[in-house]
């Protein structure tokens, strides 16, 4: 279905280009989530909704959480998730500008949700590859992946459906 009025709201009632169905490891069996990727206007919406997050009480806690898709579509691996591999990268830069970082996640008691559009992918660049899920904020400035903390959620991102 052709998007009515080039609206990014119209995505919503179209079949996503690329999905992933996010997992949490050992530590975190409640943790799970969908993203879905939409191609638009030469670049990428991507749609992320997320349960089960580690969730901090306290007042000032930040329950922020990295969010990168990683070069390798595998889920498994010694260390959570290792198998997938570093953050994908077309243009060998250097963090924050990889192809694959993402804007925070912020957790609103265990649930997060977010929307956002870029041009440093399109979804049919990042079928194979990995989202994960990271255990603290991306710091912008640590070489070469952020000091994001443990992997604590991985999905293969498929074609969409």
């Amino acid at each position: 279905m052709p998007l009515q009025n080039n609206s990014i709201m119209s995505l919503m009632s179209v079949r996503s280009a690329a999905h992933g169905d996010i997992a949490g490891d050992a530590s975190h069996p409640r943790l799970r989530g969908k993203v879905d990727f939409y191609p638009y206007k030469g670049g990428t919406v991507m749609i992320a909704e997320l349960w089960g997050l580690p969730y901090d009480p306290a007042p000032c806690a930040a329950n922020i959480f990295a969010m990168h898709i990683h070069s390798v579509g595998d889920c498994s691996g010694d260390m959570p998730f290792s198998a997938a591999g570093a953050h994908y990268d077309e243009g060998n830069c250097p963090h924050p500008a990889h192809s694959g970082d993402l804007p925070p996640l912020f957790g609103n008691r265990g649930y997060g949700w977010q929307a956002f559009y870029t041009e440093r992918f399109t979804p049919k660049n990042i079928i194979g590859k990995a989202v994960i899920i990271h255990a603290q904020r991306d710091d912008f400035t640590t070489q070469p992946a952020g000091d994001a903390g443990g992997r604590i959620g991985c999905g293969v991102i498929r074609p969409g459906r």
